[in-house]
């Protein structure tokens, strides 16, 4: 391969930022420089749109051989889907409120908060 003087082969190209993109905006970028893209983990990738690329290997600037892959990862955007986490959490919520409407009448409130928890 014959260096050019910046040092990288003349069939090389320099990976772009891709990071802050939407998955198909990163796509785009990356064909447009004869890049291939892979997201590990995401089969689903060819299809994602809204993903934004949260990371990238080769990071941008590196030279490369045309045709490479660059490998992203990818996350929702802010305020975007995302389950979160659906196991229980503490601390729990102060006794009162709810738990006082559903007290017998006359018990006093410290024993029923104490084993309803």
């Amino acid at each position: 391969m014959r260096m050019t003087p910046e040092g990288y082969g003349t069939g090389d190209v320099r990976v772009p930022r891709l990071v802050g993109l939407m998955a198909v905006d990163a796509r785009e970028s990356a064909r447009a420089r004869g890049l291939v893209l892979d997201a590990p983990g995401r089969p689903d990738f060819p299809h994602a749109v809204v993903d934004y690329v949260v990371r990238q290997h080769p990071q941008p600037g590196t030279p490369v051989p045309r045709h490479s892959v660059v490998h992203v990862w990818l996350d929702f955007g802010e305020g975007e889907g995302g389950g979160g986490v659906r196991e229980p959490r503490g601390p729990l919520p102060p006794p009162g409120g709810l738990r006082r409407e559903l007290e017998e009448p006359g018990a006093p409130a410290s024993l029923v908060a104490l084993s309803s928890s």
